[in-house]
């Protein structure tokens, strides 16, 4: 395979709701390149892109799949992506990277929650974007209904390149504006007749022309002269103004195909090497510092890995986009962000497992290499080590379960798999929670966390349990309370004691410092000597204030009694949660000149914290997340029944491009499994997002169930 230079590459990727059909567009596109001889299906578990065992297993994408075609003198990189949001995070990385966005569109449906959802990350990273009508030889496809639905969904920016003269069973023509010909399919697919336009189509066909024609000199001030002196465009200069706006994202062209009959794939290609952008017209990016990294290939050496898997007999694998200059077999170069040196062994390009090794590649290629020592995603390899490219924006997670090995002697290695498992995929966040004394999994759904239980089962051969996670509560306090503890201790020799005497409040940011108290109905008067302001690990603050006068306790011990607070705020009074903002008032005590200590004024402090927390009107806290469901309409009722079900405090409702978003406030403890719950109201047509929010009082009747839960859990123990 010969090196390509920069401005004979495309980078694409391949969007679309699951079921759209991308991994058998992406058969065809390999095929009509010469990349396989013979076309593989889903059904017989032999395409290219679905080639792991668990994707053949659940005849759907799992993985972001790397892949490449060679047209008209190009090399087209593609990536075909996991329709579903559960795997949305090989959808981000490809966009990352990519230049073109091809979204897939099932002529029967439309479009569909999953289009809304790649649509929207297409719109975050501004990629020029072309629509692909699939799907067109189903019994149920109705393109002038998916038509009707686009059109609705990015009004004013299609400019329709290709319609069907037969959508359904029958589907064997299509009408090209651009070449103004009939491309006519044998019933199997294959090489069309080109033929000039039927009588029966020609009024259509000029009509849409001339709006394509119009759309196209829109976005270049050139072609917009030439089009009123001419009153029309050649087929040349519809191909620069579509171009254009393809670019600047003011035009969205339409193609049509059937993938699974090969019916439209080549003339597709044609129209992509011909004007989709190479990677030197995409926009500049950045690196951390700001500074633009120009796609030239005379520049610095610099590669950018956004995918990383393992696989058996090879051990990682490297996925990267050549952002600057070139690179060749056994280069080295310096990762940015450990400093270390990094070998380029070998430099493949991929199409699924299969690999073609290559001398060199340069700035706008993808390709992939092996046996790195230590780089992972996100991370950029240089000559110097003075470029960084921004991270991959990877979402938050929106599932949470516990984990545990059943065997206690596989702890090490379901830590070591759930690492590796975390370095191919990004969104799977790994916790080894000290507060909650679980090891918590986070991902996008249900379904993306069964997929990590199935590769500790079947690849790792370490048998796990999920758990239902626990809630990290917290305790805080709503009124003043005061509390003194004396902690005497004498067992032969020196003894110990210590008496402290202190005052709590909650504390509320911005609230002026007290000098005057109202405690278990007397009023006190303290004198504020000194103040230690500590922000919290687990959030919140504790202010510690020394009121001590006469010197009742010297202040070598004060640093002992905030430890025991401190000690007892890490295991608070209620449940055993941490507790927050409060202000602690040590104000007076009692030493002894022997037997006074470190530990004794340590344990006094502790011990006379929790008393004056229980009579503090104490509170537990939970979790609260704003979730965003965006759902169809006809099954806005019963979202919004199931969210009121779990506590929900509603914040708004709006529509937004035929779906309804509902803007919520939700405690955690209520979201458990919500993927799942929300997937079989709506029949998988709703997605949704959340994002920690604060922390708030739970009901009374939550707060009694927990301290009951805790008083068991306790008597158990």
């Amino acid at each position: 395979m010969k090196t390509y230079p920069t401005n004979q590459i495309k980078n694409l990727v391949l969007l679309g709701n699951a079921g759209s059909g991308k991994t058998t567009l992406a058969e065809s596109i390999l095929f009509e390149g010469g990349i396989i001889d013979r076309r593989g299906d889903i059904s017989s578990k032999n395409t290219v892109s679905d080639y792991n065992l668990i994707e053949h297993e659940n005849e759907s994408s799992i993985y972001s799949t790397v892949l490449y075609t060679e047209y008209n003198d190009k090399k087209i990189n593609f990536i075909d992506v996991p329709g579903s949001d559960d795997f949305v995070g090989g959808t981000i990385a490809a966009l990352h990277i990519a230049d073109t966005a091809i979204l897939l569109i099932n002529a029967q449906n439309g479009i569909e929650v999953g289009t809304e959802i790649h649509n929207r990350w297409i719109e975050k990273f501004e990629k020029p974007t072309i629509i692909v009508i699939n799907q067109l030889d189903h019994d149920k496809a109705n393109y002038d209904k998916a038509l009707e639905m686009i059109n609705e969904r990015f009004r004013g920016k299609i400019a329709i390149v290709q319609y069907p003269v037969n959508a359904g069973p029958g589907f064997d023509s299509i009408v090209d504006l651009i070449k103004m010909k009939l491309y006519k399919y044998p019933a199997d697919g294959g090489k069309p007749q080109i033929l000039d336009i039927p009588e029966s189509e020609s009024q259509r066909a000029s009509e849409l022309k001339a709006l394509l024609i119009e759309k196209a000199a829109e976005n270049d001030e050139s072609l917009m002269e030439l089009f009123f002196e001419n009153e029309t465009l050649t087929e040349d200069e519809m191909r620069k103004g579509i171009a254009s706006g393809l670019l600047n994202r003011g035009m969205y062209p339409v193609f049509c195909v059937s993938g699974k009959k090969n019916m439209g794939v080549g003339r597709f290609l044609e129209f992509i090497s011909n004007v989709a952008p190479t990677p030197e017209q995409a926009p500049v990016p950045k690196d951390v510092s700001g500074k633009e990294i120009i796609c030239d290939p005379k520049g610095p050496a610099a590669i950018f890995i956004f995918k990383t898997t393992i696989e058996s007999h090879i051990g990682e694998v490297n996925y990267f986009k050549v952002m600057s200059g070139e690179i060749s077999e056994s280069m080295d170069l310096i990762n940015s962000r450990t400093s270390n040196k990094e070998r380029l062994s070998q430099i493949f390009a991929t199409a699924g497992k299969n690999r073609v090794k290559l001398a060199k590649m340069v700035a706008g290629d993808i390709g992939s290499t092996v046996k790195l020592k230590a780089t992972k995603n996100n991370d950029t390899l240089t000559t110097k080590g003075d470029i960084r490219f921004v991270n991959i924006p990877f979402p938050e997670p929106k599932y949470r379960t516990a984990i545990k090995a059943v065997s206690e002697s596989d702890d090490e290695k379901l830590g070591e798999a759930l690492t590796r498992l975390h370095d191919e995929d990004p969104t799977l966040i790994i916790e080894y929670s000290k507060e909650l004394k679980q090891i918590i999994l986070y991902g996008q759904g249900e379904y993306h966390l069964n997929i990590v239980k199935w590769h500790l089962d079947h690849v790792f051969k370490i048998e796990t349990a999920y758990l239902a996670p626990k809630i990290p509560y917290r305790e805080t306090i709503t009124k003043t309370a005061q509390a003194d503890y004396r902690h005497k201790k004498q067992s032969g020799g020196s003894g110990q004691f210590g008496e402290v005497h202190m005052l709590i409040e909650p504390f509320i940011e911005g609230t002026p410092e007290p000098a005057t108290f109202k405690a278990n109905g007397k009023e006190m008067k303290l004198s504020l000597r000194g103040k230690e302001e500590h922000e919290l690990p687990w959030g919140g603050k504790l202010v510690y204030y020394n009121c001590i006068v006469g010197g009742s306790i010297d202040a070598r011990f004060m640093p002992a009694i905030l430890k025991g607070i401190m000690e007892k705020m890490e295991t608070g009074p209620l449940t055993g949660s941490y507790a927050r903002d409060i202000r602690v008032f040590v104000y007076d005590g009692k030493m002894h000149p022997v037997d006074s200590n470190e530990i004794s004024f340590r344990l006094a402090g502790r011990n006379a914290f929790s008393q004056a927390f229980k009579i503090a009107g104490p509170k537990i806290l939970e979790p609260i997340y704003l979730v965003e469901v965006l759902v169809p309409g006809d099954r806005m009722g019963d979202v919004m029944s199931d969210l009121q079900g779990r506590r929900a405090i509603v914040q708004g409702m709006s529509s937004e491009r035929g779906f309804e978003k509902i803007i919520a406030k939700v405690p955690l403890a209520e979201m458990n499994k919500y993927s799942t719950a929300l997937s079989s109201i709506t029949s998988g047509r709703a997605i949704y997002s959340m994002k920690y929010l604060e922390y708030a009082q739970v009901p009374g009747e939550v707060q009694e169930a927990l301290l009951k839960a805790y008083d068991d859990e306790s008597e158990d123990e």
